[in-house]
């Protein structure tokens, strides 16, 4: 089998998938809660790593970790939450 030809055959699977029907708005809602679930499990242990390092039970490397990783999450979900109103802003501006 020719190297181009099997490239050729994974971006048509590839772009087949990508057409493909999405599935219901229920799995979108479904990952959506759990996505909010990790967000806030993971602002729950960066707490508790927080919260054991000033009581001297952890590593001052562990802190400025678990602090630099919450604030990537929490800039992450703002950037998501920014993206998702302007989509819905250019939704509501286009003509009916």
């Amino acid at each position: 089998m020719d190297v181009k030809t099997s490239f050729v055959s994974q971006a048509y699977a590839n772009a087949r998938t990508a057409a493909a029907p999405q599935s219901k708005t229920g799995d979108a809602v479904h990952g959506l809660a759990k996505l909010a679930d990790t967000f806030m499990g993971a602002l729950q242990e960066h707490e508790s790593t927080a919260r054991a390092a000033m009581s001297g039970g952890a590593d001052p490397h562990a802190l400025v970790q678990a602090l630099a990783s919450s604030q990537l999450a929490v800039e992450t979900v703002a950037t998501v939450r920014d993206r998702v109103v302007e989509a819905y802003q250019e939704i509501l501006r286009m003509p009916v």
